[in-house]
């Protein structure tokens, strides 16, 4: 279950109910999807996207979203730092950013137009996506893992356009997990 953090004011956010009307307020679609149990941690990209070919079905007709893939981050990725880097400054993207995570952790940042920045931690079973246009970043949590499958409307427009703003070295990654909120694993 995702976390949600709102540093400036001091809030953390851990109610399912109270995350969900939290994240429309600031047009974040987030949902919680049950796990495949047919998904060990050695399943191909082909056996994920198999397991939920429903659940992706449904918002590539909801979203229009035209491909799917897996992507494994860990430690030993080559270039793990260089990836990371483009993506832990505050960007958007012409299109939705879609992201379901099958393991690991991670925390989106995200920048209303009006309003606090937002830390929205996800874990394994959360889809979030981030409309085109939101201003945003993503960092990795202490383990550096992530699995997710990730939706496309179109791969060109998936490229960051960053704002320069300099507001996210303002805030440091926010990994609070299980360990600070047992009830948010179960």
């Amino acid at each position: 279950m995702a976390i949600v953090t709102i540093p400036d004011e001091n809030r953390t956010i851990t109610d399912p109910e109270e995350i969900a009307r939290y994240l429309e307020s600031i047009e974040i679609v987030y949902e919680r999807w049950e796990p495949q149990h047919t998904i060990s941690p050695g399943s191909t990209a082909e056996e994920v996207l198999a397991a939920y070919r429903e659940e992706i079905d449904r918002l590539k007709a909801r979203g229009g979203y035209v491909t799917a893939d897996v992507i494994d981050i860990n430690p030993q990725t080559p270039g793990l730092d260089a990836m990371l880097a483009k993506f832990n400054r505050e960007h958007w993207h012409d299109e939705d950013e879609v992201r379901f995570i099958i393991h690991g952790r991670g925390v989106f940042h995200i920048r209303p137009r009006t309003g606090a920045v937002a830390a929205i931690e996800v874990e394994a079973g959360d889809l979030i996506s981030v409309p085109r246009g939101t201003w945003h970043w993503f960092d990795l949590c202490a383990n550096r893992e992530i699995r997710a499958i990730r939706l496309f409307q179109d791969m060109a427009g998936w490229t960051p356009n960053y704002t320069e703003s300099g507001v996210d070295s303002s805030y440091q990654p926010v990994c609070l997990g299980p360990t600070y909120f047992p009830q948010a694993s179960q």
